[in-house]
């Protein structure tokens, strides 16, 4: 994993409490040290990340992590603050977002014609999967912004399972869509340049067709690096319990569809050897066991490399025990 100095992205993710977060952090602070400038970057919306640097990481920004040997930045991706650039951005000029976009695609008196819907008032509202779409606008500057160069590793601590399955579908989903409107407009734009023909009129105004053409483009790039075997991996992280372990195999299933490449399961708080087990200790370990006998019988799981992560008697808090906790995982 720390072999080769070529950009390389690795998303964190799993079942919501199993410690993503802890895992991605170690997994930046073992890159770090080991001479890549590294960027964790946390697509959660309820970040964590802050906690386990013990750093204030908020604000949506490029923030420098005090420790490591080589740059070590992270990134809260803001969903607030997105919303509230979305919602400037839709009332600018006085206008409602909806029909400034589809006056822009040439669709302006459709959007008239069907005001009596509010249709306008209900796409102003940011829509579901705006956290989703707010992380794949930071993915493409990873890929094209001169401020990330820098960086051979990108860690991403992803939200729990569902929003980050519709995060690595989002560029499918998109592309398909960008689609449809381009040959939506491309009739609509046959007909008007015929009436304008007719009545001699010019229409100066740029062509918003190009803008999705771009955006199409760069949906295209997203889509194949999330499915670049030589230049990304997902790493799923789970603890030993059925309910948490069933979720990997879906989750696991579900990445495979998406083309997604898998090759480790992280396995956290599993219980030390003890010489001495209470009654409590003992029926946990034999349930973790259990659990463990799942994955190796799982079809989704047991062709992944499995790592394991043990229940430490300290809180995961800091450089220092984040670098002590990848020690043991990423060894």
């Amino acid at each position: 994993m720390v072999s080769g100095t070529k950009r390389k992205y690795y998303m964190l993710g799993g079942k919501g409490g199993v410690g993503k977060t802890s895992c991605a952090a170690s997994l930046a602070v073992r890159f770090a040290n080991n001479g890549h400038p590294t960027l964790v970057v946390s697509t959660d919306p309820a970040h964590s990340l802050s906690d386990s640097f013990a750093q204030d990481l908020t604000g949506g920004m490029l923030v420098p992590v005090e420790g490591p040997e080589s740059p070590l930045f992270a990134l809260e991706i803001n969903p607030e603050k997105a919303r509230e650039e979305f919602r400037s951005a839709s009332q600018a000029n006085g206008g409602t977002g909806v029909k400034d976009f589809m006056d822009g695609m040439g669709l302006g008196m459709l959007v008239e014609q069907l005001g009596e819907l509010k249709l306008g008032e209900l796409l102003d509202t940011p829509p579901p999967g705006l956290d989703e779409a707010i992380a794949i606008s930071k993915v493409i500057q990873f890929l094209e912004s001169p401020e990330y160069n820098m960086f051979t590793r990108i860690v991403f601590d992803t939200a729990p399972t569902g929003h980050t399955l519709r995060l690595l579908s989002l560029p499918d989903f998109l592309d398909a869509s960008i689609g449809k409107i381009l040959k939506l407009r491309q009739k609509i734009t046959s007909a008007t340049s015929a009436i304008k023909s007719v009545f001699g009129k010019e229409d100066n105004k740029p062509d918003a067709a190009d803008k999705l053409e771009r955006l199409r483009e760069r949906m295209v790039k997203v889509r194949e690096l999330f499915r670049d075997t030589e230049s990304t991996e997902f790493v799923i992280v789970t603890i030993p319990t059925v309910m948490a372990i069933s979720e990997s195999s879906r989750l696991s299933a579900s990445l495979k569809k998406e083309s997604v490449p898998v090759k480790r399961l992280v396995v956290n708080q599993i219980l030390p050897p003890s010489s001495s087990d209470c009654k409590f200790c003992s029926i946990k370990r034999k349930d973790q066991m259990r659990a463990l006998d799942m994955i190796r019988e799982d079809s989704e799981l047991s062709g992944l490399t499995l790592m394991q992560a043990p229940l430490v008697d300290m809180e995961i808090r800091g450089v220092p025990a984040l670098r002590f906790l990848g020690d043991i995982i990423w060894k």
